[in-house]
């Protein structure tokens, strides 16, 4: 007998590491202790017990903890002087750019590499005769002007001998030709000159525009850079900024500030090590990411609202006794690494699409865990539901508004015990636990039966025809061994629809029509019967009426135990 409750419990932990958000890592580990004490008691007794201290640990946790306002001018002034001073060191932050990730690191490779271009770049210099062919271009061209110029002294030396040969006269002609000739020559030079300066004066002038442009854009490009550097860029968290004249800037930073007890400093560590952390872990592109896992929709999923208005988070990791489904969430490495990344990017879906910033807003929610076939936790999942724990701790801050834990085994509610006195007063204001037997009306204590999912005791269906969350539930407790009556007036020429469910059956249920008229027949519409605890949890009416008069539910208690009741009625016209 020992040994079951030994492997019991170390089922618990593992299912509530997942949804604890506020208790230290080190709480979060001394839970998975269970006293020898409680594992060697009777288990009836210890239930019995159990029932008694879950009832206890609601009693004291209901209404013990209330949300503070987020409003600057409801906070005491040592708060306000807190959040001033943690706007001035976000502020001095962005500026110096501590909420940038460092540069990645080269890769290793980046070091041999040099080396192979140092090798590359020394092969050509072997064959610089190839690679200079461009330089030797001058030479032969040189060479070339040389042998020009020698073939045209060539061919004025013979003209030269010819010249001394020629008669006198024809040298004086020629002379005179000569002569002729300078003067067309230096008007040619002239003119070329002219030109040549025109040219590059137009050239200047060309030239001087273009770079006069040039530095104003270079200016313009400078100023641009000084005053990106001046205003560095914001930085969103949730789509609300650090900085800025943002109403829910005030809201965001609040929650940081009252994870850390107001202390400054580490509030700032803890905002900085977020947002580092999103960039790293890339929330922005995981948001719209598909990640292939359709089947874990039933595990954790959002439904309805608390009497308050915090949408409210189920977590039911019973379904992981499907073997096939915790294969695939943790069947290896790569899978633990997708759940985890499914786990965040449902939060932060939920976050973006149900929570209101604003300061008079709900930014917080309610997280219902449902401990009935917990998978144990030395199992696969193990390492993942740490490290998801580590980081809805470092990263979530007061997200919970409250944590009700239901179908929580005695050895459990046990643990819990005594690990109590390690959990901070705000934690422990936060949790309900509730044993099997409990946990419904537990529930009905923070949601309305219509908002509770029938699986846990409620009344709300998936795509019911008939009702919605609008249409409220009527509770009444049925006391031991008596009956209960419900009278529902109804109009003349209409139809009454009307559903109800008693926790747990195992009572009898009839329904009748009494017309208002003296003399009328009373007409039966449901023959009563005994209801047993394994029927359907929810029973449905309907019946046409033309007269005037009441329908009566009677339910009748044989137990020694009282019951709870739910049901909600409408009327409708002939004309609906």
């Amino acid at each position: 007998m020992a040994e079951e409750p030994q492997q019991e419990a170390a089922a618990a932990p593992a299912a509530a590491e997942v949804v604890v958000t506020e208790a230290a890592p080190a709480e979060a580990e001394k839970k998975a202790e269970v006293p020898a004490a409680a594992e060697a008691e009777p288990e009836a007794e210890a239930e019995k017990k159990a029932d008694e201290a879950a009832v206890t640990a609601d009693d004291a946790g209901a209404g013990s903890f209330k949300e503070e306002s987020n409003l600057v001018e409801d906070l005491p002034d040592p708060e306000k002087k807190a959040l001033d001073e943690f706007k001035q060191l976000i502020a001095a932050a962005l500026a110096a750019g501590e909420f940038n990730l460092p540069p990645p690191p080269p890769p290793p490779k980046a070091k041999e590499e040099p080396k192979a271009e140092e090798t590359k770049t020394e092969e050509p210099k072997a064959e610089e005769p190839a690679k200079e062919e461009p330089k030797t271009e001058e030479p032969a061209k040189a060479e070339e002007a040389a042998e020009e110029t020698k073939t045209e002294a060539a061919a004025e030396a013979p003209a030269e001998e010819t010249k001394a040969e020629a008669p006198a006269e024809e040298t004086k002609a020629e002379a005179v030709a000569e002569e002729a000739k300078p003067e067309p020559e230096e008007k040619s030079v002239v003119v070329a000159e002219e030109e040549s300066a025109t040219k590059t004066v137009e050239a200047i002038q060309e030239t001087v525009v273009p770079t006069a442009a040039t530095s104003e854009e270079a200016a313009a490009t400078e100023a641009e850079a000084e005053t990106q550097e001046a205003a560095p860029e914001p930085v969103l968290i949730w789509g609300v900024p650090l900085v800025g004249d943002d109403e829910r800037t005030d809201t965001v930073l609040l929650k940081f500030l009252r994870a850390r007890e107001f202390k400054v400093k580490e509030a700032m560590a803890m905002l900085k090590s977020a947002v580092l952390w999103r960039k790293r872990f890339g929330i922005t592109s995981l948001l719209d990411a598909d990640l292939g896992l359709p089947e874990l929709e039933n595990v954790v999923f959002y439904r309805g609202a608390d009497r308050e208005g915090h949408p409210v988070c189920y977590n039911v990791y019973g379904e992981f006794q499907d073997k096939e489904l915790y294969e695939k969430a943790f069947g290896d490495e790569e899978k633990r690494e997708r759940f985890l990344k499914w786990r965040i990017q449902l939060l932060e879906r939920g976050i973006l699409s149900k929570l209101d910033f604003s300061p008079s807003g709900i930014c917080s929610m309610v997280q219902v865990t449902d401990l009935k076939n917990s998978p144990p936790m030395l199992g696969k999942h193990r390492a993942v539901t740490r490290q998801a724990v580590a980081l809805l701790q470092d990263n979530y801050p007061e997200f919970i508004a409250k944590k009700v834990f239901i179908n929580v085994p005695w050895w459990y509610l046990a643990a819990n015990k005594m690990m109590s006195p390690f959990l901070t007063q705000r934690t422990k204001s936060k949790f309900v636990f509730a044993s099997p037997a409990k946990s419904a009306e537990t529930l009905f204590r923070y949601i309305a039966p219509e908002q509770v999912p029938v699986q846990f005791g409620g009344l709300f269906k998936e795509d019911d025809p008939e009702f919605t969350t609008s249409d409220a539930v009527t509770e009444l407790t049925i006391k031991p061994s008596s009956k209960e009556t419900v009278e529902i007036p109804v109009t003349e020429n209409s139809t009454i629809v009307w559903e109800l469910r008693v926790l747990g059956w195992e009572v009898s249920y009839g329904a009748e029509f009494t017309p208002d008229a003296e003399g009328g027949y009373t007409v039966i519409v449901q023959k009563t019967r005994k209801v047993p605890a394994n029927e359907e949890p929810i029973m449905k009416g309907s019946f046409k009426v033309g007269e005037p008069g009441k329908l009566v539910l009677t339910i009748n208690n044989p137990a020694s135990k009282k019951k709870k009741l739910l049901y909600r009625s409408k009327v409708k016209s002939a004309s609906e």
